[in-house]
């Protein structure tokens, strides 16, 4: 009977390496808004970290986050960190890619709870005078990770936080006085 049970797990276990190792080693999530104000509007708001509070909805679960600034003021070489909850987790961004009006890419490094080094983009695309923001994050998931997708679905969890970001700056850009 031991030997049965023995047999039956170890099938099990094997059965769920192959399945974690067959799961895509590359993830993607995007969310993107169209914001009633021209690009230049919310290009602003991401190139420069320290408008990020007024919008970014990861510290709205962590208002008692620590965050610092380190380098260019905005642009290339802003650089972002943070400690926060077991929510937030401890990282930093480093601005790498600064288009007015185009693009922003930067790199982010996260340190807890789950170390990772992942893409994150800005794209914004003119249309008269609204602009469509799609904010992306792009990485490489190692055999945990894609172990611990099969049971949480990263599109919902961090596409959610994006969705709750582009509201609020969108709420905020289409607020501000017009120039």
């Amino acid at each position: 009977m031991l030997e049965i049970i023995l047999v039956i797990f170890t099938v099990i276990i094997i059965a769920f390496v192959v399945i974690v190792a067959m799961q895509s080693s590359e993830f993607r999530v995007a969310r993107s808004a169209t914001m009633s104000v021209p690009a230049p509007a919310v290009f602003a708001q991401v190139n420069d970290f320290h408008k990020w509070e007024a919008w970014n909805p990861w510290g709205k679960i962590d208002p008692a986050m620590k965050q610092t600034y380190e380098g260019a003021p905005a642009g290339i070489g802003a650089i972002y960190s943070w400690v926060g909850n077991n929510k937030v987790g401890e990282g930093r961004m480093t601005l790498t890619e600064s288009r007015p009006s185009d693009l922003i890419r930067i790199k982010m490094e996260f340190y807890k709870p789950f170390a990772a080094t992942n893409t994150a983009e800005f794209t914004f695309k003119p249309a008269g005078n609204q602009t469509a923001v799609t904010w992306s994050m792009t990485g490489h998931n190692n055999f945990m990770a894609k172990a611990i997708h099969l049971f949480m679905n990263m599109d919902k969890m961090i596409g959610g936080q994006f969705d709750k970001g582009l509201a609020s700056m969108k709420s905020v850009v289409e607020g501000a006085p017009k120039q």
